[in-house]
């Protein structure tokens, strides 16, 4: 054991064997790294340096050797060794994260149980992880095999990390919601979600109702500063869409998303609420659409019994369609948030953009009962008015398996923004031309017909619910400031379409949107860069840590 300067607490280092060689195995306490590599590598083979941050070690177990270990190799004549097995955490390929482990043993018992105290204690360290969760399994998303992945790819390594849990399967639709306002929630160290995206929706409202009834806030009001919810909310995926989970790990794996449960990763997350006439109606994460995105939804409603097929059927039909939808939008632009939907600086693990937006969540409470003022007589809100053929607002990139940037690239999962994305009337060959943009790299926005704005706040109102007494010009010179005037409305009456709220239907014509900064909070890291390549992590790993 080598002692250090300072006072710092000594490193360990020991010859271990693994395999049938002897390693050097080293357990840095500060920053907390155990490392292993081979000092005289056999000829022709690097040696190889492994490893493993303390907070990406799952569990430390004193293991058995078995008859056959013990009676080969060196070990045959210096005894039966002592062992203890180190399971991690490791990177492969896609984002995809496996349970690994490693077994390193010893002739010295005594030596053998202090590497297994010194690991232990590391492990102890780790405050961040969970030790008790909440897990809602809905049987009947997807494919119907959510109970299925949980016992056979989850509680597995719920089991091995030590996690105690309480299941509850869910026979019907707000099950979960309604559980959620009624169980003692702060028992917990986080909520597990098995299912999709609608899943997470009902945990989501859930959670947020319940945080804001036990600290009297009226969700009902639009301009009530919500409280935070510090309780993290894991998700298993296991549905039709796991836009959410994909968007915020980069891969929709079981295994994945156990492991960042278990090693306690927390992703903070801006949540947005959407009002009618100062009534609550839902909140939503990832993608608000209206027009084209909510009439593939309606259409894949009538019909589930296709499976996930639907929404190419029902997106093809809603193409053809081309309906367009004439209404008002007015939006206060995010003018103090750093980046713009156009900058391609994507939203990564440990996001310099989402870190500059943490202490908006402490401003909203100290700004509260000046906003009304902001919203009264403010001059940034922006008016547009015209004929959409589809109105998306999300508060991540919405990327997926067949969208890989996303409808929105360069959106932040904690920024305290909303990217608004207005796709104008157009013809379907030019519609058609932005929809393929979405699945390569070009330019998604770079059409005349697309507008982009990052925004705080937006209202938006169909056309045939706008009051023909009022003149809207003197309106928004009045409310809103600035009014684009480049397309104006005419006199037809179009109906109207429903909104795509996470993936579930909202019908409402005229609706208040808000963004919350980091109202909640996941068991994520957000995406990784370079988790393709195991060995560029491990260096680059190391070289930060010491």
């Amino acid at each position: 054991m080598e002692q250090p300067a300072g006072g710092r607490r000594p490193r360990l280092v020991s010859s271990l064997a693994f395999g049938q060689r002897a390693w050097e195995v080293t357990l840095e306490w500060e920053p907390g790294l155990l490392s292993w590599r081979d000092p005289q590598p056999p000829r022709g083979r690097d040696g190889g340096n492994y490893f493993v941050p303390a907070s990406e070690i799952i569990v430390v177990e004193e293991t058995e050797i078995d008859e056959k270990q013990c009676s080969s190799g060196k070990w045959q004549k210096m005894g039966k060794p002592h062992a203890f097995t180190v399971y991690y955490m490791k990177r492969a390929q896609k984002h995809r994260w496996r349970c690994s482990e490693v077994t390193f043993s010893c002739v010295d018992e005594q030596l053998c149980n202090q590497w297994i105290q010194a690991l232990k204690e590391l492990l102890e360290l780790q405050k961040s992880r969970p030790k008790q969760l909440l897990v809602y399994i809905n049987p009947y998303g997807g494919k119907r095999q959510g109970k299925r992945i949980y016992e056979q790819k989850v509680a597995p390594l719920f089991s091995l990390a030590s996690i105690s849990t309480d299941v509850i399967i869910t026979e019907h639709a707000n099950h979960a919601k309604d559980n959620l306002l009624e169980v003692n929630i702060y028992k917990y160290d986080g909520i597990v979600c098995v299912g999709g995206d609608g899943m997470f929706s009902e945990v989501m409202h859930g959670l947020i109702g319940r945080i804001q009834k036990d600290s009297g806030i009226d969700q009902n009001n639009p301009k009530a500063p919500l409280v935070q919810c510090n309780i993290r909310i894991g998700i298993i995926p296991a549905g039709s869409t796991d836009c959410v989970c994909y968007a915020t790990v980069g891969v929709t794996d079981p295994v994945t998303s156990a492991l960042h449960i278990i090693v306690g990763d927390s992703q903070p997350l801006d949540v947005s609420s959407i009002h009618h006439n100062n009534t609550f109606l839902k909140y939503f994460v990832s993608l608000l659409g209206y027009g084209f995105y909510g009439d593939i939804l309606k259409d894949s409603e009538k019909k589930r019994w296709m499976g996930t097929i639907r929404y190419d059927f029902s997106g093809f039909k809603t193409f053809l369609s081309h309906h367009y939808y004439e209404g008002t939008v007015s939006f206060l632009p995010a003018k103090q948030t750093l980046g713009s939907p156009r900058d391609k600086k994507k939203c990564r693990t440990g996001c310099y953009i989402c870190r500059q937006s943490k202490q908006q969540p402490e401003e909203q409470q100290k700004n509260y009962g000046l906003e009304h003022n902001e919203d009264e007589g403010g001059e940034d809100w922006k008016v547009i008015k015209g004929k959409f053929l589809a109105i998306n607002a999300v508060n991540m990139s919405c990327a997926c398996p067949r969208s890989p940037k996303g409808l929105s690239p360069a959106a932040h999962l904690a920024d305290g923004s909303i990217d608004l994305i207005l796709v104008r009337k157009c013809s379907r060959f030019n519609f058609l031309r932005y929809l393929v943009r979405h699945t390569n790299q070009d330019d998604q926005f770079d059409f005349t017909f697309v507008e982009v704005y990052r925004v705080k706040k937006f209202q938006f109102t169909s056309k045939h619910l706008e009051d023909s007494v009022i003149d809207v010009k003197d309106v928004g010179k009045k409310r809103f400031g600035q009014f684009c005037r480049d397309h104006p409305a005419c006199c037809c009456n179009l109906s109207n379409s429903i909104w795509n709220c996470d993936g579930e239907t909202l019908d409402s014509s005229t609706i208040e949107v808000r963004v919350h900064c980091q109202l909640m909070k996941l068991f994520a890291r957000g995406i990784e860069e370079n988790s393709n390549d195991e060995a560029i992590y491990n260096q680059s790993t190391a070289e930060q840590l010491l």
